[in-house]
C-alpha cells in the first residue's frame, strides 16, 4: 500500500493505462480500475475527477478565464440581488401616482374651494397648462436640462454637475433630475445616505415608466418647497410677490426657479444679494437654452427685486368650526392607518356662499341683539334634508379664543321645540288636528305645568296649542300618546340624545345639540323620511383616487300623511304664531320657536322643502336671557333671506283629509296615579292681566326706542319682542317644581304661550290673534316694522 501512494504522488496529475503523462511506469488496466477505486474510497482522488487523456491541461479552476467569468457572473447575481432588494423597499407601483406629500390633510369646499390644509401642503393644485411656459422652462434651465431626454436619471448630467462644481470649488449644480427630487418629496427622507441615493434612483426610473414627462413636471411644480413656508409655484408667487403665477414677470419667475437647491440660502426676503446671483445664473441658462433672448435676459436682469411679502395661504382656514367637525368625522369612514399616512383630499357638502351668508347673520344677531339681550353666543346650522348634507355651519362667535362648537357639542334643553315630537306623534297615532284638549290648571302625579301668562284659554284644539306653544296641552298630548312611542319617534328622526320619560319632556326639559334637532326638523320637510348630517362627499387617497364616498339612504321615520299635517301646523306657527318674525316673502315657511327655563336658550328650528335651518342663542355658563325666541326667528329670517336668493320656490304637500285617518303609531297611554284639575280664573282677572302685559309691552317699547337714540349701532339692532324686566325672574316657579328636576319655570314658557306677532295680512282681522293684537291699532307700525332695525 506503501509503495501504491509513493507510486501515486511521483505523477503529476492524470492516471493512465498506457503510461502517458509524464512517466514511463505502467500498470494493468484491471489493476489500474482497482487503485481509482481503492483511492475514491480512502478520499485521496475524488469518484468525480476527470481525466485527461489526451493531455497535461491545468484544471479548470487554475484557469484565468475561469474565474474573470466566474466574477461577472457573481457580479451580475449581486446586482440583481440588490436591485431586488432595493425593489423591496420601494412604494407599490401604484403609489407612483401620488400627487400629495404625505402626512398632508387637504379639506375642500363643496365647489373645491380650500378650506383647510394640514402638512407640508399647497394651497393651489395647479394645471400644467395653468403654469406660464416661461416658468416651467426656468425650472428645467436650472434644475435638469436634459429633462426630455433622460429616462429618470442623467449620468450625462451628473457628469456635468461634478464639472461644475469642481471648477467653482463648491456645489453649483445638483446633479439630481426633476424626477429624482420628486421621488425625494413624494416618498424619501432627505438623509444624505448611499441607501437613499439608490432607492431614489430606483424610483425615478420606475416613475418615468408610469407617468408622461408632463405629468412629472406638474407635480413638481405643485409640490418643491421654496421657501418660507410655500410649497410649489403658485404658493410661492404669493408669498414673496404677492400675485399670482401668470401675473410674474420673467424676473421674478427666475428669481422662483433659482429658489429649488437651497431655499433657506437663496431666499430674497433673507438673502436679497444671493437671490439676485442664483436668479441671473438661472436667464443665463435660459438663454444658453434658446428660451429666451439676449434682450430679455439683460432687461430681466436689470429689474430690480421688489419682495411683496404674504403669508402662506395654506395657513388660513376658512370655516374651522366646520372643518374641526370635518376632522373628527373622518376616524368613522378610514382605518387609523389610512389617516396616519396623511396624504388625503376631503371633499365636503359646505356650500362657502351660504356659509359666509351664516356667519354674517351670526355676528349681526351678536352685535345687536346680543348686547342688550344679554346672550353671548350663538349657532345656526342648515342642512339639505333630502340627503343630509350640511350646507353651513357656524359654531359660535369666535373660533380663535373658544374652539368649542355649540352645534354639535353643546347640549341645551330644546324648550317648546320638542313640541313637533309630541304633536307629531299624536298625529301620527290618528288624532286629528282639531281634537281639542282644556286650557286649564292642571296638576299631575305632583306636577304642574303653567303657561308664562298664567291665564287659560279653555278648550283649544290642538293646531291652535302648538301654534301658541301652550305648555299644559302638551304635557296632556303626551300623557294621551305615552312616553315610549313619542320617545321612540324622537330618535327615529333624528335625536341621538338620551330622552327621559318624564312629565316635562313635553316641554323640552332633556337636552339636545342643534345638529340634531335640525336634522329631525328636516323629516318634516321630507314627508316623513330621515336622511343622516354628514359633512362629507368623498375621501381621495394621495393618488386622487375615491376610498370612501357618501351613500346614506334616506329611511322612514314618520308617515307622509302625518308629516304633511304638521307641515300644515308648524306653518301656522310661521304664519300666526311664534315663529312670525322667520316669514319669507312668496315663500312657504314651517318651522317652531323654543325658549327654556328663565330664557337660556332661544331656538328657532324652521324648514323650507329645499333647506332646514336651526338657530340657538344663549351663553355658555347657562346664565338667564333678556331675549326670546323671535330673536332667533329673525336670526333665520336674515341668513334664509339671503341663501335662498335664486333657488326655486317649492311648495309643501297639501294637507291630507282628515276623515277617516287611520293612525301609523300605536299610542301608549300614561295611566297617571293622580290627577288635580283646578278651575279657570275669571274673565275680568284674564282682562286684568292682559292689560297688564300690554302696558308693560308698551314701556318696554319706549325703552327701546331711547336705546336705539342712544347708541348709534344699536341702531341696526332688530326688535323682536318686547324685552321684560329681570323681575320677571323672580316670579314664584311652579308651587310643585321640586316633584320633577328638569320642570321648566315660568320665565321657560313665557315667551312660547304669549299671543304672537301677527300674520301682517290680517293683522287686524283674524280672531286666533285677537287676544295677542288687542293693544295694537292701525295707527302703529307693523310687527316687521318693528322688528326691522332703522338703519341695516
Amino acid at each position: 500500500m506503501g509503495k501504491l501512494t509513493s507510486w501515486f504522488k511521483r505523477r503529476p496529475t492524470n492516471l493512465s493505462d498506457s503510461g502517458r503523462g509524464g512517466t514511463n511506469e505502467s500498470l494493468p488496466p484491471a489493476y489500474l480500475a482497482q487503485t481509482r477505486q481503492l483511492l475514491s474510497k480512502m478520499k485521496i482522488l475524488p469518484s468525480k475527477m476527470r481525466v485527461n487523456r489526451a493531455t497535461g491541461a491545468r484544471p479548470l479552476y487554475r484557469r484565468i478565464w475561469f474565474w474573470a467569468g466566474l466574477s461577472v457572473g457573481g457580479g451580475i447575481v449581486a446586482f440583481i440581488y440588490g436591485i431586488s432588494l432595493i425593489d423591496r423597499t420601494l412604494p407599490d407601483q401604484s403609489e407612483l401616482n401620488a400627487v400629495f406629500r404625505e402626512q398632508t390633510l387637504t379639506i375642500k369646499a363643496a365647489d373645491g374651494t380650500i378650506l383647510q390644509q394640514q402638512g407640508e401642503a399647497t394651497r393651489e393644485q395647479l394645471q400644467l397648462e395653468q403654469i406660464p411656459d416661461n416658468l416651467k422652462k426656468a425650472f428645467i434651465a436650472s434644475e435638469d436640462r436634459r429633462f426630455r431626454q433622460h429616462n429618470g436619471v442623467d449620468p450625462q448630467g451628473i457628469a456635468r454637475a461634478g464639472l461644475n462644481n469642481l471648477r467653482s470649488q463648491g456645489v453649483v449644480e445638483g446633479g439630481s433630475t426633476i424626477t429624482q427630487q420628486l421621488t425625494r418629496i413624494l416618498f424619501l427622507k432627505q438623509e444624505q445616505t448611499i441607501w437613499r441615493k439608490l432607492k431614489e434612483v430606483r424610483l425615478a426610473q420606475k416613475m418615468e415608466q408610469e407617468l408622461t414627462k408632463d405629468q412629472i413636471l406638474e407635480r413638481y411644480l405643485n409640490l418643491v418647497y421654496l421657501g418660507s413656508g410655500a410649497y410649489g409655484v403658485a404658493d410661492a408667487a404669493w408669498v414673496y410677490f404677492s400675485k399670482t403665477p401668470d401675473q410674474l414677470s420673467l424676473a421674478e419667475m427666475a428669481t422662483i426657479a433659482g429658489l429649488a437647491p437651497a431655499p433657506s440660502l437663496y431666499a430674497p426676503d433673507k438673502n436679497p444679494e444671493a437671490a439676485k446671483r442664483r436668479r441671473d445664473l438661472v436667464l443665463l441658462r435660459m438663454q444658453e437654452d434658446k428660451v429666451i433672448t439676449p434682450e430679455q435676459r439683460q432687461a430681466a436682469i436689470q429689474e430690480p427685486l421688489t419682495l411683496k411679502s404674504s403669508l402662506p395661504k395654506r395657513v388660513q382656514v376658512e370655516s374651522p368650526y366646520f372643518t374641526s367637525y370635518i376632522q373628527k368625522e373622518l376616524p368613522k369612514y378610514v382605518s387609523p392607518d389610512v389617516l396616519k399616512s396623511g396624504g388625503l383630499v376631503v371633499e365636503t357638502t359646505l356650500n362657502p356662499s351660504w356659509q359666509k351668508v351664516a356667519e354674517e347673520a351670526v355676528a349681526k344677531t351678536l352685535r345687536n341683539q346680543g348686547r342688550w339681550e344679554n346672550f353671548k353666543q350663538a349657532a345656526m346650522v342648515a342642512i339639505d334634508p333630502r340627503n343630509g348634507e350640511i350646507k353651513a355651519m357656524v359654531g359660535g362667535k369666535d373660533f380663535g379664543k373658544n374652539q368649542f362648537n355649540r352645534v354639535t357639542q353643546a347640549q341645551r334643553q330644546p324648550g317648546s321645540t320638542f313640541k313637533g315630537f309630541v304633536y307629531a306623534t299624536a298625529i301620527a297615532t290618528g288624532k286629528s288636528p282639531y281634537d281639542s284638549y282644556e286650557d286649564a290648571p292642571f296638576v299631575v302625579d305632583g306636577y304642574e305645568p303653567k303657561n308664562y301668562s298664567e291665564n287659560f284659554r279653555g278648550s283649544m284644539n290642538i293646531r291652535d296649542a302648538l301654534t301658541r306653544s301652550v305648555n299644559i296641552v302638551a304635557v296632556k298630548v303626551l300623557i294621551d300618546v305615552g312616553f315610549i312611542p313619542t320617545i321612540k319617534l324622537a330618535h327615529d328622526m333624528g335625536i341621538k340624545s338620551e330622552l327621559k320619560p318624564t312629565y316635562s319632556l313635553a316641554l323640552g326639559s332633556n337636552e339636545v345639540n342643534l345638529l340634531e334637532l335640525t336634522s329631525a326638523y328636516g323629516s318634516f320637510a321630507t314627508q316623513g323620511l330621515h336622511a343622516e348630517p354628514h359633512g362629507i362627499t368623498r375621501i381621495l387617497n394621495r393618488q386622487g383616487k375615491v376610498i370612501w364616498s357618501a351613500n346614506f339612504k334616506s329611511k322612514r321615520a314618520l308617515d307622509a300623511d302625518s308629516a304633511a299635517i304638521m307641515t300644515w301646523m308648524l306653518r301656522n306657527v310661521v304664519e300666526a304664531g311664534t315663529g312670525g318674525a322667520a316669514q319669507l316673502d312668496n315663500r312657504p315657511v314651517a318651522g317652531k320657536t323654543g325658549t327654556s327655563d328663565e330664557a337660556r336658550d332661544l331656538w328657532f328650528i324652521g324648514y323650507i322643502p329645499q333647506m332646514v335651518t336651526g338657530v340657538w342663542l344663549g351663553n355658555d355658563n347657562n346664565r338667564p336671557t333678556y331675549g326670546s325666541s323671535s330673536s332667533a326667528a329673525y336670526t333665520w329670517h336674515e341668513f334664509m333671506e339671503k341663501a335662498v336668493e335664486g333657488m326655486p320656490v317649492e311648495k309643501f304637500p297639501k294637507r291630507p283629509k282628515l276623515d277617516g285617518r287611520k293612525g301609523t303609531i300605536k299610542a301608549q297611554s300614561i295611566k297617571p296615579k293622580q290627577i288635580l284639575n283646578r278651575s279657570i280664573a275669571s274673565k275680568d282677572d284674564d282682562s286684568e292681566g292682559e292689560s297688564a302685559r300690554n302696558s308693560e309691552e308698551s314701556g318696554s317699547s319706549r325703552r327701546r326706542r331711547s336705546r336705539r337714540r342712544y347708541s348709534q349701532e344699536e341702531q341696526q339692532s332688530s326688535d323682536y319682542t318686547p324685552r321684560r324686566r329681570r323681575r320677571d325672574r323672580s316670579e314664584s316657579s311652579s308651587s310643585n317644581s321640586s316633584s320633577e328636576s328638569s320642570t321648566p319655570r315660568r320665565r321657560s314658557r313665557r315667551v312660547e304661550s304669549d299671543s304672537p306677532p301677527p300674520r301682517r295680512s290680517q293683522r287686524e282681522s283674524s280672531p286666533a290673534n285677537s287676544s295677542g293684537s288687542s293693544g295694537s291699532s292701525s295707527s302703529q307700525p307693523s310687527w316687521r316694522d318693528r322688528l326691522r332695525p332703522s338703519n341695516q
